[in-house]
This record gives C-alpha cells, structure tokens and sequence, in this order.
C-alpha cells in the first residue's frame, strides 16, 4: 500500500475530507441555530401566539449583558405586548398574505413605515453622554465653510409645498456629522409651528436655490413627524419611529407611489 493509506479504499486524506465536512455541518447548524436568537419570528402569524422553545432548531436562552446596565435574555419566550396591534388587514387568511392599510401607514407604523419598540433611552457614547444632540448645546462644532449652511433654510416636500424652516443641525459627537437637521414645522389648527426632525440622509441641501429638498413627504407631511419627549436628546425608540415616518412616506406619501409599475 502507498504511504499514508489505511487500506485499499481509505487513506488519511479522505479521513480528513470527511471529518471537514462534518466540522462544516456542524458550524451551519450552531450558526443557523445563534441566527435565531435575534430577529426570528418565534409568534405565529396568524394567531400572534409565541413559539414554544424547540430542543433541535432554536437554541436556549443565553443572558447578554448590555453596557448601560442590566441584562436580557434571547430568544425571549415571554409574552409579547401586543396592545399596539397592526393598523392593517390580510387581504386573505393564507399564511404570508399582504395586508392592507385601514388608517395612516406613515403614522400607524405599516410596511416600509414599521418600526421596532427599541429602548426609550438615547445612543451614548463611552463616557455615558448622548452620542446625538443639537450642535447648540456643544463647543467646538461648526459647519465648515466649503459646506452649505441650511440653517434658516425652507424645507421643501416632493409637491413642492414649504413645510418648514430649518433651526438646527444635529450632531453624532462620535462621527462628528449631522445626523438630522431640526425645523420648525408649519402644523394645521391652535399647535402653529412644532419642532421636529429630518434625517439628513432623506434631505438635499440645494445651495444654489437656497432651500432643502425633500423627497419622501409631501410639505403638510413635515408637521406630522413623530416629536420628542425631550428637545435635545432622542431615544433610540424616537429615532426608529422618525426613520420609519419619512420611509413610509416614499411609498404612502402620494396614493400613486402604493400602485404597480409597468
């Protein structure tokens, strides 16, 4: 027999396949198993009742200590608070099947308008401070000369409808970048002008006709933005359902962008 063979048909070298394979097996199966910690739906759709923990597919609860305190346990088998409810309806009661908006999608969180109730408390940075605030409560921060100043600035909608001013810029202090630009909303009946905030990824800042374009949301729309509970910080819960209004506006802002296209 040749060097290295074990017998007429087996040799160290297909020993050595072998076992990688059952090495490779074995790390899709943990990895398919950890991917379910996080994001799996474990309630079933039609019913909104929670899985039961499965002894093959998804793992045990493992406790993961966050840095600002406490801990949590996933996947979470507890019962869900479902008070919220879904503003929508299936069109049929087939697993999968699309729902159909019966209110405000921006507002009631539908579709690409859906938000996740993440921690009511704001992203900080590693000596415990804020990691995004208005560029008014820091030192140091200034909008660089090459770079268009928006402040005071209208902010136009994709009907071309002013629907606010431009007051502030919002700065993420670990980037040092704005992150969201703060207007003074045109708001309908006895509330007159409301603060809210526009992420700057959703924004042009057109310094040639001196305004800042939006997109997504018509000018009325601006007024409606979800608010703070606190003029200078925003949650990490706040930033999600601010995300989420101005993404849902690119499909429910005008009834035509909801329709097919041929």
């Amino acid at each position: 027999m040749p060097f290295g063979a074990l017998g007429e048909n087996l040799d160290v070298a297909q020993i050595v396949l072998y076992l990688f394979w059952i090495f490779f097996a074995g790390l899709i199966f943990w990895i398919r198993r950890e991917d379910r910690r996080e994001g799996y739906p474990l309630e079933k759709e039609n019913t909104g009742k929670v899985r039961k923990p499965e002894p093959i597919m998804i793992p045990k609860p493992k406790e993961f200590h966050l840095q600002t305190g406490g801990s949590v346990f996933r996947p979470d088998f507890s019962e869900r608070d479902n008070d919220r409810g879904m503003a929508a309806e299936k069109v049929n009661g087939l697993p999968g099947a699309p729902a159909r908006p019966t209110g405000d999608p921006m507002a009631d969180g539908v579709g690409p308008a859906a938000w996740v109730p993440r921690r009511n408390e704001p992203e900080k940075i590693l000596d415990g401070l804020p990691l995004i605030v208005p560029m008014r409560t820091l030192e140091g921060f200034h909008v660089a000369k090459q770079s268009p100043d928006p402040r005071g600035y209208p902010v136009v909608g994709c009907d071309g409808a002013v629907g606010g001013t431009v007051k502030d810029l919002w700065i993420d202090r670990a980037d040092q970048m704005v992150r969201y630009l703060e207007l003074d909303a045109e708001a309908a009946g006895p509330d007159g002008k409301v603060t809210v905030l526009l992420p700057i990824q959703a924004a042009r800042v057109n310094k040639l006709k001196g305004r800042v374009e939006v997109s997504a949301v018509k000018g009325e729309h601006f007024a409606r933005v979800p608010r703070l509970s606190n003029p200078e910080i925003i949650t990490a819960a706040e930033e999600e359902r601010v995300w989420a209004y101005y993404a849902g506006g690119r499909m429910y802002a005008e009834p035509k962008r909801a329709e097919p296209v041929i």
